[in-house]
């Protein structure tokens, strides 16, 4: 899927022509002009270019009234349109004082009204999502006619889904899948400015780069990505979904429903973070409410940023225990994943089988539903591959060929499940 992504009808900027056009403060990019200069003996035009995202021209531009403040020297040529540089005594101690108030240095940042500018109008333009894209994300899932309908509803209109139900039931496998879903690319930047605050975006462990459409040039500091997916479980803090400074770096990281803008952001196990379910609810209402959100820089400065994503919850804990009627209110739909009737264990169970290239012999299946009849034992979806899966760790271990048979199912039931002797 991931190299499957249909073009954005978003188209964003030009390459900027002028300082004017970047949208940021002057002051910015002087400062990350000195802090490269500051970690580099020397630099080109050319190199800062392509360090900063931003056009020669324009730096070219810069650069000659720093040197004619005194902040840098011309070393020499370094092509027809540029020249080496290196900072002066004035420029090394201004650099210092960028450094103190920000550490960040990397492609130059848009602007906060630029930013939520584009997540507004990608979220408004994205393309419908066919019934079809929807039933090929969930195909490797055996579901209810309801919960395939539920959770193409919730693509297709872009709202929240609120999963719950008895452990093991899929109700993360579903939610992960509808990311396959999501077939069309997302324009972000590597970072936006507010002032001189720089706030990180651009996470390469969340977003997975796309190549760039055919077209005319495009700013470099925005790329295309594959819709992110972000899943946060138990771990969860309030404070992760605040703006992150890093006293080392010197720059804040975007929280997570910032870098999710565009794909996806699953809020696992909810109920079991680390706060009150009802301070977590209370912490959603407005993002789930009005699709924006209130961040805090270290000063006190709030800034509103835009949350435009599909929002999961998933849950195995009773829906009562952590939800109240404002935040179920605002939720776009609720699902509940039962436990899987003995025909639908049968289909995951000879699914996942084959998928795996091994048979599954005649009465084994009906042999597995009677003894947890017997044991009063309660069905899950995930059994299916658990219980497959340890007989083939079994059959790994001693050297043999991976069968379903009676006797390799009986060891792995015993040693997923347990012994009562």
């Amino acid at each position: 899927m991931a190299n499957d992504m249909t073009p954005n009808p978003f188209q964003p900027p030009a390459p900027p022509g002028s300082l004017r056009e970047t949208g940021i403060d002057r002051d910015l990019i002087q400062g990350l002009l000195l802090k490269l200069g500051y970690v580099s003996s020397q630099f080109s035009t050319e190199v800062a270019s392509q360090k900063l995202h931003l056009p020669i021209p324009l730096l070219a531009e810069m650069l000659e009234e720093m040197r004619r403040d005194t902040l840098v020297e011309v070393l020499g040529s370094s092509g027809p349109l540029g020249y080496r540089f290196t900072l002066s005594q004035k420029g090394r101690d201004r650099a210092v004082r960028a450094l103190e108030v920000s550490g960040y240095l990397g492609p130059a940042p848009v602007s906060l009204e630029a930013y939520t500018h584009s997540v507004v109008s990608q979220a408004n333009s994205r393309p419908v999502v066919a019934p079809q894209q929807v039933a090929q994300s969930l195909s490797n899932l055996t579901l209810t006619d309801e919960a395939r309908m539920l959770a193409g509803l919730t693509v297709t209109g872009n709202r929240s889904l609120f999963v719950h139900g008895p452990a093991g039931n899929g109700k993360t496998a579903l939610c992960l899948c509808l990311r396959n879903a999501l077939t069309s690319s997302v324009w972000i930047p590597h970072c936006f400015a507010v002032e001189n605050q720089v706030v990180r975006v651009h996470d390469p462990q969340i977003h997975e780069s796309q190549p760039a459409p055919a077209g005319g040039p495009v700013d470099p500091r925005w790329i295309p990505i594959r819709p992110p997916l972000v899943v946060a479980g138990g771990e969860l803090r309030l404070q992760d979904l605040d703006l992150t400074f890093s006293p080392t770096l010197r720059f804040y990281e975007a929280p997570i429903q910032v870098k999710a803008n565009g794909g996806v952001l699953l809020i696992d196990d909810f109920g079991r973070q680390q706060v009150q379910p009802a301070q977590m609810l209370n912490r959603w209402i407005i993002p789930m409410e009005y699709h924006i959100d209130y961040l805090t820089f270290q000063t006190g400065q709030k800034i509103c940023v835009p949350v435009r994503q599909l929002l999961l919850f998933a849950t195995n804990l009773e829906p009562r225990d952590v939800t109240d009627p404002a935040f179920l209110r605002r939720m776009g739909y609720r699902l509940n994943l039962k436990s899987p009737t003995p025909r639908q264990y049968s289909t995951i169970f000879q699914n996942y089988a084959e998928r795996l290239g091994v048979s599954v012999p005649a009465g084994l299946i009906d042999s597995l539903l009677s003894r947890y009849a017997s044991e009063h034992r309660e069905l899950r979806c995930s059994d299916s591959r658990d219980l497959i899966e340890r007989v083939r760790d079994l059959c790994r271990f001693q050297a043999i060929p991976f069968e379903l048979t009676p006797k390799h199912l009986d060891l792995a039931w015993t040693g997923f499940f347990g012994s009562d002797d």
